[in-house]
């Protein structure tokens, strides 16, 4: 009997594909296709999903995150295989929390989809052991420590020192510091290129836009 599985990608090719690959093998049946993961908890209450595949970043609605934190509360039995080909740092620790089953890279990862998908089935957890490195300016990703992560995230949405201070619960002069180290790393020569630069390249994305 083959598994029921729902794709949800807001492109067009990304998702073709993914149907593509579940048409490939016999062991997968594609349920529905959506191009927003607003509805598809309602999919998995109402419909037998035995594998949600989705994309987590989405230009309208709710995030893949979003959606999946929904799925697992009402259809706490449906897996789900999260995907992305944004490197944004905070998103495997929040898949995690959520209980999302795996979690694969697009452009990145070195293991099949497909190879991903049978592991999960058979109750397998599979995550990448870190996140893609990506250079920002001279520097790698890795490079970054999570509290200048943070810092910068929060520049990505236009933020003042006072007001990532006060979000993030630091001093404006430590806020100021962060922003200068990473400055130094990267080699850019103001706050407003680094931020441009980080979420144009998906390092983070701040959630305030």
């Amino acid at each position: 009997m083959a598994y029921t599985v729902l794709v949800v990608d807001d492109q067009n090719i990304p998702r073709q594909l993914f149907e593509l690959l579940i048409g490939s093998s016999d062991r997968y049946k594609l349920l529905y296709s959506l191009d927003s993961a607003s509805v598809a908890h309602i999919y998995c209450q109402k419909f037998q999903v035995d594998l949600v595949i989705m994309d987590v970043v989405m230009k309208e609605g709710i995030s893949g995150l979003e959606a999946a934190e929904r799925i697992k509360k009402g259809s706490p039995h449906t897996k789900i295989l999260l995907v992305t080909s944004m490197p944004e740092v905070s998103y495997l620790a929040r898949a995690r929390q959520i209980g999302v089953d795996s979690f694969w890279y697009k452009e990145e990862s070195e293991i099949p989809l497909l190879e991903i998908m049978d592991r999960t089935m058979a109750g397998e957890s599979v995550y990448p052991e870190c996140t893609p490195s990506l250079r920002l300016g001279n520097a790698k990703s890795g490079e970054l420590t999570p509290k200048e992560l943070e810092v910068l995230r929060e520049m990505t949405t236009g933020a003042s020192n006072g007001m990532i201070a006060e979000r993030l619960g630091m001093e404006t002069d430590t806020v100021k510091k962060h922003i200068s180290h990473m400055l130094q790393k990267t080699g850019f020569s103001n706050r407003t290129e680094l931020a441009i630069e980080a979420r144009v390249g998906g390092l983070v994305i701040g959630e305030r836009e």
